[in-house]
């Protein structure tokens, strides 16, 4: 049973970062905003640390540069992090290091 609820909580999450993805270009900046601290904060709920994690970078993000390219490419690693049966924080490191990579840092 706790298994199902983990699996439901993974699928909404997965599908709402999906939702955000596919309104790029015409999302707005306090509406994407709004959207990643709920996704963070039920992440942390759910005890997700890679999705939390990888949701707080992008609030960082976004509140220093705005919208830009990079926002997809946090919304593809927190979609895939979802899935991720590994979440301690070795996972988190692991999921941030790759963002690391994909933003050539």
């Amino acid at each position: 049973m706790r298994q199902d609820v983990a699996n439901h909580m993974r699928t909404g999450l997965r599908s709402r970062i999906e939702a955000i993805a596919a309104q790029r270009g015409t999302i707005s900046l306090p509406r994407i905003c709004e959207q990643i601290d709920l996704i963070r904060h039920d992440a942390k709920a759910c005890g997700l640390a890679p999705v939390e994690r990888l949701a707080s970078m992008l609030e960082t993000a976004l509140a220093r540069h705005g919208l830009g390219p990079v926002v997809l490419s946090y919304l593809d690693l927190m979609r895939d992090a979802c899935d991720c049966d590994d979440c301690s924080e070795e996972a988190s490191a692991a999921w941030l290091a790759a963002l690391s990579l994909r933003m050539g840092h």
